[in-house]
């Protein structure tokens, strides 16, 4: 029998969700969608053939037709659909972040370890990324030795309205912590953020430079740049005792013209991370089948929360932070 999904949330990343429950997850039914915005909703729901609809995003959790819920709304609203999920008993993948505080998201892995069961995974997608799961392999394997450095680039074509300076690390370079945390299993101990000249396309500090000394002790470094121009980019290369493994470079395509050949690169994240979108929804919609858990944890949702408060703290000072974080439950091990 089909998992049946209701999407909270019409915008960029619901619909997205919508269309890949709908056409490219075996095992799932896309039932139910909310949005207090009528045309979003309505244009979802028709796109993909969905009979209820909501302005409310309890009454799409208080439906008893509906298991299981992706939250892909504003971020404020995660923490208080995640508890709603929580009191229903009902699994949901929340997009990032888990909540916008770290006190926020400890309240959702208190309830969760309460229940006592895996009911929330948090949408870090790069976990399911095919070259981000072959780096992992590469260093579990011991053929590489130890890590000792991890260098990320994350580029974007061009900043959004609402972005702010803090915004770069707590809504980008947030997915670089946590791949970081997953690919070394190893926690953040001291966050340092330089902010060099920025662009004069800018209205924030960009681009920004993100340390983080891990407690084992190697170095993640990560360069955020959200006006890079040319399109997204995301870069990844882990220097270890005896090698070193990269992202293989992605591309929408090679153009060949007039005796040049180069990279054209897409506009946004969606179309590098297309597989690794699928492939999360899919690992989701497997775990759920058999009553188990897939992807990051809340308990990874309120680590990276936590990180990225204290290197927004870093940026803001001036100064290096040390990252604390509360003892990891043993429900999370």
């Amino acid at each position: 029998m089909a998992v049946r999904v209701g999407v909270i949330g019409a915008g960029i990343m619901g619909a997205d969700h919508a269309r890949i429950l709908s056409g490219s997850v075996a095992g799932a039914e896309l039932v139910a969608v909310s949005d207090p915005d009528e045309a979003r909703r309505k244009a979802v729901a028709s796109a993909f053939g969905v009979e209820r609809t909501y302005s409310d995003a309890l009454d799409l959790i208080g439906d008893s037709g509906v298991d299981a819920v992706i939250i892909a709304s504003p971020d404020p609203t995660h923490k208080p659909y995640a508890l709603a999920c929580l009191d229903a008993g009902k699994p949901v993948l929340c997009e990032k972040p888990l909540a916008t505080s770290p006190a926020d998201c400890l309240d959702l892995v208190r309830r969760e370890v309460g229940i006592g069961r895996r009911l929330i995974q948090v949408g870090f997608m790069r976990r399911f990324d095919p070259g981000y799961v072959a780096m992992k392999t590469a260093l579990d394997s011991g053929d590489l030795g130890a890590a000792l450095i991890f260098h990320c680039v994350h580029r974007n074509k061009q900043e959004i309205g609402y972005t702010t300076s803090e915004g770069l690390i707590a809504n980008s370079a947030v997915h670089e912590i946590d791949i970081a945390r997953w690919l070394l299993e190893d926690e953040p101990s001291r966050a340092i953020v330089v902010a060099p000249k920025s662009s004069k396309l800018a209205s924030v500090r960009d681009p920004q430079i993100l340390i983080l000394e891990m407690a084992s002790g190697p170095v993640v470094e990560v360069e955020v740049f959200i006006n890079a121009q040319y399109g997204y980019d995301v870069r990844g290369e882990l220097v270890c005792e005896r090698g070193t493994v990269a992202l293989e470079p992605r591309s929408d395509m090679i153009v060949r013209r007039e005796g040049f050949e180069g990279v054209r690169h897409g506009t946004d994240w969606r179309g590098r991370f297309a597989d690794a979108y699928r492939l999360e929804l899919q690992a989701w919609i497997d775990a759920l089948g058999v009553g188990g858990a897939a992807g990051a944890s809340a308990w990874d949702g309120y680590a990276a929360t936590a990180v990225a408060t204290a290197a927004v703290e870093a940026l803001t000072s001036g100064a290096p932070t040390d990252i604390r974080m509360e003892p990891k439950p043993a429900f999370y091990s």
